[in-house]
């Protein structure tokens, strides 16, 4: 027992002494939030970048970095993202990575946007026109004939121009950058080099990585709201803030192609439903992936003159199967349904790939054709049910008779008249049949 109690109050002796140890340098060491994103700008990039600032917040990091290589995007996603930066209490570094990315479009707005900008060697950014559906981007107007065509159906592309020029200027203002090329990059589309870049005073630095970028603005001042604050990054614990499933699954159903797909499945579904009652399955499919699809085109950039057509399109080309209509009402469903299907999202980095359109149009034809070549067999073939499929049928002679009897057609019992006398068994054609149910028939040449 003495042997025992040294020990035992030696490892108490450490144990009190281990809960009292101050924290570790790591633990210590200031907190940087990385979000990588590699895609367009839209609802699921705006989701994660969004959150990772206000975990950043709560977190108390130091400052959160956003490793961008995006071709641009959505304007009101963008939107989204440059107001949280500019609210966010915490430092944002927008970091053009890795070498060969570039940020084209909105990513310009959003690297002006943020209290560092900084770009990896071998990548660029500019080309910030606003570009709408179809290509058509937005130019200015040059002397007598700009200003006449402006006042004509360009001016909501010179409207939209100037807006952007305005946002973009009021960024570079903001954060001290080049604000004569942040106009050009948006009236004229220029771009820049990385190296090109940092000459222009268009971003603060290059930096090879994540780590080479949180050495280089170690002790750099970013003014922060109204105050100003020193970074301290050097040493820095880095927290990736990869995609979790929320994004995963929105950046899915986001996809303009995967939410097409979902309409069509959740309209045919429901059509499939209610003209056989009863299946279940196609119901419940159905419904689940058109709220699936409805929740996509709410966050979307939808034209709903397109959902429309669409719509419209597929009942015509149901209708077709319904109604005699030689195919007119299917070929005028199969018209509405691929405009409608290019003009769905109103936005040139968000829309439905065209050879998905073509794919369904051209499934969509091939049935409407299948089903014109069945309708037109179907109905040159004689009638099988009724008055008129009894005509020119074969019966026989049940028992003898002359004037009115009995013959049997197809297992049948049918009262039958014959101007001429008939025995039991005697094959018989039928020429005719009365308001009476009464059969009219003649004996076979070969029986007469």
């Amino acid at each position: 027992m003495n042997d025992v109690m040294p020990s035992l109050r030696a490892l108490l002796l450490g144990l009190f002494l281990l809960c009292g140890l101050p924290p570790s340098v790591a633990d210590t060491a200031p907190l940087v939030l990385v979000v990588p994103v590699k895609s367009a700008i839209g609802p699921a990039s705006q989701d994660r970048i969004v959150r990772a600032l206000a975990d950043a917040r709560e977190q108390g990091a130091e400052l959160v970095v956003i490793q961008l290589d995006t071709p641009g995007g959505l304007d009101f996603s963008m939107r989204e993202i440059i107001s949280a930066i500019l609210a966010s209490p915490v430092p944002v570094a927008t970091f053009v990575a890795p070498p060969g990315a570039r940020a084209a479009s909105a990513g310009t707005y959003i690297l002006y946007a943020s209290h560092v900008a900084a770009m990896a060697p071998a990548t660029h950014l500019g080309a910030a026109t606003p570009v709408r559906l179809g290509g058509a981007s937005p130019s200015p107007p040059e002397g007598d004939a700009g200003e006449e065509k402006t006042a004509g159906g360009d001016a909501m592309n010179h409207k939209m121009l100037n807006d952007a020029v305005a946002y973009i200027r009021g960024l570079a203002k903001l954060r001290g950058r080049n604000v004569e090329w942040a106009e050009r990059a948006v009236r004229e589309a220029v771009t820049l080099t990385a190296e090109e870049a940092l000459a222009q005073g268009v971003i603060d630095l290059i930096a090879d990585d994540v780590p080479d970028l949180l050495a280089k603005v170690d002790g750099r001042r970013v003014q922060v709201g109204a105050s100003e604050r020193v970074l301290h990054t050097r040493g820095a614990r880095t927290e990736w803030k990869r995609p979790d499933w929320r994004s995963r699954l929105l950046e899915l159903i986001t996809d303009p192609n995967v939410a097409y797909v979902l309409m069509l499945i959740g309209i045919y579904g429901l059509i499939l439903e209610f003209s056989n009652p009863g299946q279940v399955v196609p119901g419940v499919i159905g419904a689940i992936a058109l709220l699936l699809a409805l929740y996509a085109f709410q966050i979307l950039p939808v034209s709903y003159a397109g959902v429309a057509l669409i719509v419209l399109g597929l009942l015509f080309m149901i209708g077709e199967a319904l109604l005699p209509t030689a195919g007119l009402l299917g070929l005028g469903g199969l018209a509405a349904f691929v405009f409608g299907s290019v003009i769905l999202f109103d936005d040139e980095y968000l829309a439905v790939s065209l050879p998905l359109v073509g794919g369904t149009a051209l499934v969509a034809g091939g049935f409407l054709l299948w089903l014109l070549v069945r309708v037109v067999g179907l109905r040159r073939r004689p009638p099988v049910t009724g008055e008129d499929a009894l005509v020119g049928r074969h019966a026989e002679v049940v028992e003898d008779f002359r004037g009115r009897g009995r013959v049997r057609v197809g297992g049948e019992l049918w009262w039958a008249e014959s101007a001429r006398p008939l025995r039991a068994g005697q094959r018989v054609r039928i020429l005719e049949v009365d308001e009476g149910l009464v059969l009219r028939v003649a004996p076979e040449p070969s029986d007469s």
